[in-house]
């Protein structure tokens, strides 16, 4: 019949009415916003750290909650980090984007606009947790991204690199945004960044996920998390307190339990989030001791030189963050550095020098006075030790994942890069203790006992990395695998400057 459009044009005229597909966004798209992730991750763990003394005027926060504002980050990023990986391996990489993204944007929200300091640091332990949820997504994500060979270790270089910048500039930052506006913009301005790299993730990001029908170990996380904090706040207690009060003795009790239950729950699970039988290796034991030593002095080099700069030498805060901007370069060329030494030294060997290094720095450190100059009371001593930090770390991550199959790189180095932060937590948790039971018995001046308190911190790390030295020599495997996945490497010396 004339006119009726012939059989053939049927379904092309279907397939035209169906919605063009969705092509996929270049791979530097899904780079550049993996990143951003990760610079904000970074970003934020020093950031506040220029911003403390504001902090604590704005809000009226005693010495004990101020070192709570880092540790409720701190503690929640590293009890959750591991779970957070499996996390994405089961529900997906782009879901867990983004609801680690969501999560750190309206904690960052509830922080700057925070009106009491347990609101502060509520909204700093939520930051934490998402952190630790975003985080493992970032690397898996441009991993899936881009190709094996080249154009993936380019990936990969520029992932590690943005995650330095973080921890570079995060004093600069912090010092302008406290100057400039107030300290409240160190975590408001999380949320337009935040806002805009969710909306882009969303549009732009690909689902990806590798899971085998495993569940999650819930209770491994909150076990250790809670455990860890219970512990930190009981040895915060022991300065006003004492070390057999019952202020002192029951949250100590009650922490070290949580953590013997974490570990019969590991030894019980059908899949733990930390596998007891990895720690009967001896490359992942010892490079796990070792990091936890390391991160228990070299995290609170930051927190206490901010204080000094700031509460005895009278820098302003943007003084103070471009006062360590060499110490957070150093620490970058250090992790840069560490692989090419490594084939010369080998990986304890390079372990142990950096370890040294760092304990110089700490011992010129301990030796500063009210009156110090800025190169030899902050930048020399500084430089020192964040260099001998950049080169421990890889070939500590190196020698964890020797001989580890494939399938566990991931996990041990996970493992190793908790360790250091947990190290961190607690020995912040120590040291603020140390620093103020010095400065209460000092007869000096305010600025002097200052001093004082913060000079016993730094010797009393030199001791704690001339220990941890002894113990790499004694303790970690001569040589590490011979290949050390790329991603292992970009960890490591991503979040060296961490702080």
């Amino acid at each position: 019949m004339t006119g009726m459009p012939d059989a053939p044009d049927v379904p092309a005229a279907s397939d035209a009415s169906r919605p063009p597909r969705r092509t996929a966004p270049p791979a530097w798209v899904v780079v550049a916003l993996a990143c951003a992730g990760q610079f904000l991750v970074v970003l934020d763990v020093s950031v506040v750290n220029t911003a403390l003394p504001s902090m604590r005027t704005g809000l009226g926060l005693s010495e004990q909650g101020l070192q709570w504002v880092v540790n409720a980050y701190a503690i929640a990023f590293a009890g959750f980090m591991l779970l957070g990986g499996r996390a994405g391996d089961l529900y997906g990489r782009k879901r867990m984007f983004l609801v680690g993204l969501g999560l750190f944007t309206l904690a960052s929200l509830g922080g700057g606009l925070a009106q009491d300091d347990w609101q502060l640091l509520l909204a700093r332990a939520v930051q934490g947790l998402g952190a630790a949820v975003l985080a493992p997504a970032t690397l898996t994500i441009v991993t899936s991204a881009v190709p094996e060979g080249a154009a993936r270790a380019r990936a990969i270089a520029t992932w590690t690199a943005v995650g330095a910048a973080g921890g570079a500039l995060g004093g600069l930052v912090g010092g302008l945004l406290v100057e400039g506006l107030t300290w409240r913009w160190v975590l408001l301005i999380n949320v337009p960044v935040g806002a805009v790299v969710l909306f882009a993730a969303a549009r732009y990001l690909a689902e990806s996920r590798a899971g085998d029908g495993r569940r999650l170990d819930l209770p491994g996380a909150v076990l250790v998390t809670a455990g860890l904090a219970t512990l930190a706040y009981g040895i915060s207690q022991t300065e006003a307190e004492g070390w057999t009060a019952t202020a002192t003795l029951v949250p100590l009790a009650a922490g070290l339990a949580m953590i013997g239950l974490f570990l019969a729950v590991e030894a019980r699970t059908t899949a733990p989030l930390m596998p007891l039988g990895l720690l009967a290796r001896r490359p992942v034991s010892s490079a796990n001791v070792s990091m936890f030593l390391c991160g228990s002095a070299m995290f609170c080099m930051w927190f206490f030189m901010t204080l000094y700069a700031q509460n005895v030498l009278g820098y302003t805060p943007l003084e103070a963050g471009l006062a360590l901007v060499p110490s957070s370069l150093a620490v970058i060329v250090g992790s840069k550095l560490a692989p090419r030494l490594m084939r010369r030294l080998g990986a304890r060997g390079l372990a142990a020098l950096g370890n040294l290094v760092a304990v110089a720095g700490f011992a010129w450190q301990s030796l500063m006075t009210v009156d110090g100059s800025y190169l030899t009371a902050i930048m020399f001593p500084g430089v020192l030790m964040m260099l001998g930090a950049g080169l421990a770390a890889t070939p500590l991550a190196a020698l964890a994942t020797s001989g580890a199959p494939p399938e566990e790189a991931g996990l041990v180095s996970g493992l190793v890069n908790t360790s250091r932060v947990m190290g961190g937590s607690l020995g912040l948790a120590v040291m603020s203790t140390i620093a103020a039971a010095r400065t209460e018995s000092s007869s000096g001046g305010t600025a002097h006992a200052l001093t004082e308190g913060y000079a016993l911190v730094f010797r009393t790390g030199a001791w704690v990395l001339l220990a941890g030295t002894v113990l790499m020599l004694v303790w970690l495997p001569r040589k590490a695998a011979a290949e050390v996945p790329a991603e292992v490497l970009a960890e490591a010396a991503a979040d060296v400057p961490a702080k």
